[in-house]
């Protein structure tokens, strides 16, 4: 494909690539993936994403404490987020966020870990990553206590209300592989109707994989699937919606044409 395109939320340092990342991403790099942005779920995460980032030109670092692993994060292991931040500035604060589906995940903890984490990308001026999911009201009321840069709402699953909202405050809406089943028709009727200029692609490999690689590893190589699926449902072409969700990206993480050299992460 000649479209180049950006995967905006792609787990590469998780285990399900460890024995062929190279060639993942140079078989994405093939299919026109010109860059991806790797969020942080774990503190032990974010030492993997920095090597993984400067050994490669195209790909940027994000740090997080994700809400599914609340209860091994702690207030301690924010305050190394800040610093670790402060120190290697990366593209955003995230993954992080609310997730009430899960009835396991204790939500004023969830809550806790969230304000520190948006009062970080407040402070250094960074967009966030978010995960959320049954939380949408309970994280617009939140995001409105802070003057944050904006950010993402990946893989964006409210309603056209909720979407509305969020466009207000700066951010964009992440849509993966869901949006490839057909089934999905209240996501796509979603992802129709979201203005332009506010859509990103994003596959969240090595998870939720598209209709053609269901029940098998999720790669950023199959992001073009998600682009083809917006052409079919929106007004735009193929070429119009790949400029556009690219630009969105560089101007969501202000990506640089040519990324600065990572510094190392503070010890503690």
């Amino acid at each position: 494909m000649n479209d180049g395109i950006i995967d905006s939320h792609c787990h590469l340092d998780m285990p399900a690539f460890d024995e062929d990342r190279r060639q993942v991403l140079e078989r994405a790099r093939s299919a026109g993936v010109n860059g991806f942005i790797v969020p942080g779920t774990t503190r032990e995460s974010w030492r993997k994403i920095l090597d993984i980032s400067a050994s490669e030109a195209d790909v940027y670092p994000a740090f997080g404490l994700h809400p599914y692993f609340c209860f091994a994060h702690n207030t301690a292991q924010t305050e190394q987020l800040r610093a670790l931040a402060e120190t290697t500035r990366p593209v955003a604060i995230g993954e992080i966020g609310l997730d009430f589906h899960r009835k396991d995940l204790e939500q004023k903890r969830q809550l806790h870990l969230l304000e520190l984490q948006l009062r970080i990308a407040q402070d250094l001026n960074l967009p966030v990553i978010l995960h959320t999911r049954k939380a949408h009201d309970q994280m617009l009321k939140l995001l409105r206590q802070y003057s944050l840069k904006g950010g993402v709402c990946h893989a964006f699953n409210g309603s056209w209300q909720h979407a509305r909202q969020y466009m207000d405050l700066g951010f964009c809406m992440g849509f993966g592989g869901m949006l490839t089943y057909e089934r999905s028709s209240k996501l796509r009727a979603l992802a129709a109707k979201i203005p332009l200029a506010y859509l990103l692609l994003e596959t969240d490999a090595p998870d939720m994989p598209g209709a053609a690689h269901q029940y098998q590893r999720n790669s950023p190589e199959y992001l073009p699937e998600v682009l083809d699926t917006l052409a079919d449902i929106r007004p735009e072409d193929r070429s119009s919606i790949a400029r556009a969700t690219t630009a969105n990206v560089k101007r969501v993480f202000a990506l640089p044409d040519r990324k600065p050299p990572t510094a190392d992460p503070p010890d503690g």
